[in-house]
């Protein structure tokens, strides 16, 4: 079995030797981009099993790296490694298809066990999804493997983690799911339930899936959590 590769885009060089030495010696083979324009056409000329993104980066932002590298691959892991640790970089992080967000300075043993996180899943993903599973509730339509949502036949554009929140909702078919549960299984390992970020992606899956069609789906169980569900 190949090891896993995959591509840091880092430009402060002792950082990213750091890391890759530590990876490295861990089976993890780690491809080193200085910048964000580098980033960008290593990504989009090789193939990754996870890319790590500084956001502070030279040319091209980690933002942009990441939309870009979210539009040629719907799939492969991004985890941002970043100083700028604030809700609303998270969101933007996380809207640009991220799927974790790590602050500096971070401990390299939870790095790496949230690395082995995603990378397990993504091989077993890639083992066991041998054809597309299409979820629906009402008039809405979910396609994992197309990674494609639709209400009433017409498309819904969403962003990497809101379609992973939606797709969570969706597979619980009507039970409630708290503001822990779903920072834990939508946002993976530690992350940081005190903030509002799980209400503000509830609150972008309403604007788009139900703001505009009847009957509403999404709904709150007060002091509990939320759940999706044809009432």
């Amino acid at each position: 079995m190949n090891s896993p590769i995959i591509l840091y885009v880092e430009d402060e060089p002792k950082v990213a030797a750091s890391v890759k030495q530590g990876l490295e010696e861990n089976g993890i083979r780690v491809d080193i981009a200085p910048d964000g324009a580098v980033g960008a056409y290593m990504s989009g000329n090789n193939k990754y099993d996870l890319i790590l993104l500084d956001i502070n980066l030279p040319h091209v932002s980690g933002f942009e790296v990441c939309r870009k590298v979210r539009a040629n691959d719907p799939t492969v892991p991004i985890l941002m490694l970043t100083a700028m640790e604030t809700i609303e970089n998270k969101i933007t992080g996380f809207d640009a298809g991220a799927d974790d967000y790590i602050i500096k300075p971070f401990d390299f043993r939870e790095l790496l066990a949230r690395i082995k996180v995603f990378l397990k899943r993504r091989a077993s993903g890639t083992a066991v999804n041998t054809e597309d599973l299409i979820l629906r509730i009402a008039d809405l339509e979910l396609n994992t493997g197309e990674k494609t949502v639709s209400r009433k036949g017409m498309p819904i554009s969403l962003t990497a983690k809101e379609f992973c929140l939606l797709e969570f909702l969706m597979l619980r078919k009507g039970r409630v799911a708290s503001r822990a549960e779903i920072s834990e299984e939508v946002w993976d390992l530690n992350f940081d339930s005190g903030t509002n970020v799980v209400d503000v992606y509830i609150n972008f899956l309403r604007k788009k899936v139900d703001k505009n069609f009847e009957p509403k789906l999404i709904h709150t169980k007060q002091g509990m959590g939320y759940f999706l569900k044809e009432l």
